[in-house]
């Protein structure tokens, strides 16, 4: 672990520069699932204060920290997937997505519904837009958007289910066109 002395500095250090920290990473990344500036940030403060107390002792914090989100940001972006490979994960998603609406239909399947689909979910305010995406196409739980957001997770459920009920609506009227 890191010596006492160390430690003070660096916790110190992450408090008053976490906001700069975030700034920084977002400046060199942009947020996506796998790759969230505060994750980052965490990941490197943890390995940091994970190090040996025999380590060589960290003379100047701040370039350390720096230097180390950068190398962390680089190790993410070489282990990036292909870009055609993430468009066919979309794809795939949309396909299922447009399953929950017409599973029974002879043209679940065809791009046109797809299509509509996703014209329909463009349509929605954006904090019913947020919420499909965020738990139906990235991903993310009810916990892990209500500790980012603040936001309850009951209310976020209730979202949810209104904008699915207003998708439902929507894809229902231009089906009847």
């Amino acid at each position: 672990m890191v010596s006492k002395k160390n430690n003070h500095h660096l916790n110190a250090f992450f408090k008053e520069e976490y906001s700069s920290l975030k700034n920084y990473v977002r400046s060199k990344i942009n947020n996506t699932v796998d790759r969230d500036a505060e994750d980052i940030i965490q990941d490197v403060a943890l390995k940091i204060f994970s190090r040996s107390e025999d380590a060589l002792p960290i003379t100047n914090v701040g370039g350390f920290v720096y230097s180390a989100i950068k190398n962390r940001i680089i190790d993410i972006m070489r282990t990036k997937e292909p870009r055609g490979s993430q468009d066919h994960k979309v794809d795939d998603l949309w396909q299922e997505y447009a399953e929950l609406f017409y599973a029974s239909s002879p043209s679940a399947y065809s791009e046109e519904l797809k299509d509509t689909l996703k014209m329909a979910i463009s349509e929605l305010k954006p904090l019913y837009r947020d919420i499909i995406i965020a738990v139906d196409f990235e991903g993310y739980t009810y916990r892990q958007i209500a500790m980012e957001t603040g936001i309850s997770p009951g209310t976020l459920m209730s979202r949810r289910h209104r904008a699915l009920s207003l998708l439902m609506r929507k894809l229902e009227i231009k089906n009847h066109k």
